[in-house]
């Protein structure tokens, strides 16, 4: 039987946010395509221990610090050098420049992850003399790069993130009539997440239905001007913050309602593990939310930025609860048909052995 092949997977810090919940579906399941992943980031600290005694993973705490990352970067070539990967996958834009650093130093192929569009510097600067291969997330975010950056499409495959999907006698009730209503969000909390616009919405629907709580998971810069924004509407007894933890799996089943008031989305990690919880979702209809959300049997979408419109949303389903679990069974069954961690992992698994077939064919010199 063929040996496995390793692959190196390089990412940034790990935060509680799409990309990192990815990584590390794709660590866990890759031995069953017969691919041995080590992951290389900077820090494991937002991994749960449990989850990373299971895992390979080598911290390098200076990884992407300027002043030290060559000096790191070759002590961290020189280990990895004693089991070469067959193949480098860099995790994101973030993690590019120390992926490319190892990928020139071991002369190894690499395929790098988009979540979005990057920037025009970086997509501009993809060193293809070593890289194989771009994975988008989703056909938006593939058509920005093609637009913006202009690279060959079949440089640029796309594979959806994937979640776990609960068997149905686990997925926790919606809208449940013993107990009051809760609207969430979770993520970063950035400005282009657009939780100032959910606060917006929650303002409208506590006017109509005061009983309604409302709940913000995640971390970030925003955290504090959200705090004070909610205080100055009047909000400080229907809101609550809570930190992300290791993951977002308890704030989720907590929501019986899911916004994802985006103003920018390459598709919606956290979204789809909402859907997959029987969540019935309200998004921005940005980038790839679209193609998940396809119709309003599956999802409801308002425009970015439009509070008046958001919480018209959530007091439609707030008033019609047999509609919001209608809606959020849809969602879970279509997670379950098309955007599951199985799938995820075997689409990239066939990526790698592509690039690596490919390899064997390719001349030295390398066309740009």
């Amino acid at each position: 039987m063929d040996e496995p092949l390793k692959v190196l997977l390089v990412a940034g810090p790990f935060e509680v946010r799409g990309w990192a919940a990815c990584t590390l579906r794709l660590a866990e399941g890759l031995s069953a395509e017969r691919v041995k992943a080590r992951i290389l980031t900077p820090s494991a600290d937002r991994i749960a221990p449990s989850r990373r005694k299971k895992l390979n993973v080598l911290v390098s705490r200076r990884l992407a610090t300027p002043v030290w990352g060559n000096v790191v970067r070759e002590s961290i070539a020189r280990e990895l050098a004693r089991d070469l990967p067959d193949l480098i996958h860099i995790q994101s834009w973030s993690a590019y420049p120390a992926g490319l650093a190892i990928a020139r130093r071991l002369k190894r192929p690499f395929v790098l992850t988009a979540h979005d569009h990057g920037s025009i510097e970086r997509e501009s600067g993809v060193d293809w003399r070593w890289g194989r291969r771009i994975i988008a997330v989703s056909q938006s975010v593939r058509a920005e790069l093609l637009s913006r950056a202009h690279f060959r499409p079949e440089r640029v495959t796309v594979v959806h993130p994937g979640v776990d999907v609960p068997a149905s006698a686990n997925v926790p009730a919606v809208l449940s009539p013993d107990r009051v209503p809760v609207i969430g969000t979770a993520g970063p909390l950035e400005p282009a997440k657009g939780q100032v616009f959910f606060l917006g919405a929650a303002q409208r629907v506590v006017a109509e239905r005061p009983d309604t709580e409302f709940l913000i998971a995640g971390s970030g810069p925003e955290e504090q001007n959200l705090r004070r924004l909610a205080r100055e509407l009047g909000l400080a007894s229907n809101v609550t913050f809570i930190s992300s933890g290791y993951d977002f799996a308890s704030a989720l089943a907590a929501m019986d309602l899911f916004c994802l008031p985006s103003l920018r989305q390459g598709l919606g990690t956290i979204m789809l593990e909402a859907m997959a919880l029987g969540r019935p979702v309200i998004a921005s209809g940005v980038g790839g939310v679209p193609s998940v959300i396809r119709n309003a049997q599956i999802g409801l979408v308002v425009p970015p930025s439009d509070s008046a419109r958001l919480a018209e949303r959530m007091l439609e389903l707030l008033n019609d609860p047999v509609r919001a679990r209608a809606i959020g069974e849809t969602g879970r069954r279509l997670v379950g048909a098309e955007f599951t961690a199985s799938r995820m992992v075997a689409e990239t698994a066939r990526l790698y052995r592509e690039v690596l077939a490919g390899e064997l064919a390719r001349p030295h010199a390398v066309a740009t």
